[in-house]
């Protein structure tokens, strides 16, 4: 297999969306050169005078270390284990530690849906880090993407697509989790969370309450929630509730009033309104479908 694909997207592939320009792999012993010379002339810099591309890159050094300097984020040291995002426009020059070498795969992408996700604050210039550790399930993924681009089959570029995907959300996944598991116990605090919720869901509790039978302060543990989940704990209770009452509503005769008081919401009125703008129905609409 050739361990690197340059690839010429069509018009058909840029309205996907998300559209793969690269994709390769490299082992760079100790005192080589560094780039090699084998790759595509506008893909080749030299590391002292850097390049500015036009696509997105996700490389995932998995041996030796080097160093990583962009125009936003600085100078940042490169160890075994972490993947780092290359933005289109922006000056950046990386190579690995001559002591070491490294190897390193990458993928080079572009697309309106990459560029939302900046948009909207999940990746930035100025943190363009994440540490995953040993991932063996982002090789499979690169080295799938490597054999994909070179079959070149048919709508091959959707398949590309979803690598890149799955690539940026198990880097995303992976490099949050381990920083949450350096805070200690947040992420069993949570599932405790979720779960006394769950075996609560048709007393009339309160989120306070959540937190005093944790044993964290009710700030504490609103931050931790809403930070880990993307969700306020009182909103994420709503929707717990709101699933137990589609539950009751397709197997159970209980009248919409008796399913509004069991699950404690404020009147029938008020569950219906919500009912209806979380799911598009109104509860007997949602029960005679």
């Amino acid at each position: 297999m050739n361990p690197i694909q340059y690839i010429t997207e069509s018009e058909r592939d840029l309205r996907w969306g998300l559209s793969v320009c690269s994709v390769g792999y490299q082992s760079v012993e100790p005192g080589a050169p560094y780039p090699p010379h084998h790759h595509a002339e506008n893909y080749l810099f030299n590391p002292v005078a850097g390049r500015v591309l036009q696509e997105y890159q996700l490389l995932y050094v998995v041996k030796g270390r080097g160093v990583l300097r962009t125009e936003h984020a600085g100078e940042v040291p490169i160890e075994a284990g972490t993947m780092f995002l290359i933005f289109p426009g922006e000056w950046h020059t990386y190579q690995p530690n001559p002591e070491t070498g490294w190897d390193e795969y990458w993928i080079g992408f572009k697309g309106p849906n990459i560029d939302q996700r900046v948009a909207a604050g999940f990746f930035s210039a100025e943190h363009p880090v994440y540490h995953v550790g040993n991932l063996e399930t982002a090789v499979g993924l690169y080295r799938d993407a490597l054999h994909v681009a070179m079959r070149q089959e048919a709508y091959f570029q959707q398949l590309l697509c979803g690598i890149v995907n799955h690539l940026l959300g198990l880097m995303f996944m992976t490099s949050i989790n381990m920083d949450y598991g350096d805070e200690g116990d947040v992420p069993e605090l949570i599932n405790h969370a979720r779960t006394y919720m769950q075996q609560h869901i048709e007393e009339d509790i309160t989120m306070p309450n959540v937190a005093s039978a944790l044993n964290v302060s009710y700030t504490t543990f609103r931050r931790l929630f809403k930070h880990y989940t993307g969700l306020a704990p009182s909103q994420y209770f709503i929707n717990l509730r709101l699933h137990r009452a589609k539950q009751l509503l397709r197997s159970t005769d209980e009248s919409i009033k008796e399913i509004s008081f069991r699950l404690h919401f404020e009147n029938p009125e008020y569950f219906a309104t919500l009912f209806k703008k979380r799911t598009g129905m109104r509860p007997s609409e949602f029960r005679s479908s």
